[in-house]
């Protein structure tokens, strides 16, 4: 099985997903560094389509940014062939981030066009642009085009799992919700890999 695996917003290609897949599950995992290109999720799905448009994948995974960022490869590829897995994907980027600053914070970085981030998995600040926003207000609620699993954590408090649950009431694409004791890292969620993907494979 060939997966291209979009790692999170502070994650690693070398993360404890990927990892999995390749050593336990056997899998030929492709994970790309998904800022190559900038940190806004334009920019991250960008780096998916340049794969997809060279390569045969069966499936496509990504987790909570990444995920987004593969739903939003899947709106745009709607004639590629693959599966879809997201891990507690970031739908409704922009709701979240809006919801997390304050009113002035937003102006100030709006006016200024440019936020300073502590990422956790570097150790230091980047650079967020207003355009990480923009891009977010516009691809936050991607149409899924192709045969989906998506699984979050119940206990999920970065990404709540209603916008999961959203997404899998209005896409008919989305096969199967797998809702599992889990909160945001989703380290329980590995041992359900194999089940998601056999399930978006064969619809």
């Amino acid at each position: 099985m060939r997966v291209l695996f979009a790692h999170g917003f502070e994650g690693s290609p070398d993360g404890g997903k990927p990892t999995h897949m390749i050593e336990e599950l056997g899998w030929e995992v492709v994970a790309p560094v998904m800022s190559d290109k900038g940190w806004n999720i334009e920019q991250e799905t960008e780096v998916l389509l340049e794969y997809i448009d060279s390569g045969d994948f069966d499936i496509i995974a990504g987790s909570s940014m990444g995920g987004l960022a593969a739903a939003n490869a899947s709106a745009l590829r709607p004639d590629a062939q693959f599966g879809l897995l997201l891990i507690a994907p970031a739908f409704g980027l922009s709701e979240m981030w809006r919801t997390s600053l304050s009113a002035e914070e937003i102006e100030v970085w709006e006016q200024g066009d440019a936020r300073a981030y502590h990422h956790h998995g570097f150790g230091h600040d980047i650079t967020l642009d207003w355009e990480f926003m923009q891009t977010a207000d516009k691809m936050s609620w991607p149409k899924l085009n192709h045969p989906t699993v998506i699984l979050h954590g119940i206990q999920d408090d970065i990404v709540p799992i209603e916008n999961s649950r959203r997404v899998a009431s209005e896409n008919t694409n989305v096969v199967a919700m797998m809702e599992i004791e889990d909160g945001h890292r989703m380290q329980e969620a590995k041992g359900h890999f194999a089940k998601a993907a056999e399930i978006c494979l064969r619809t």
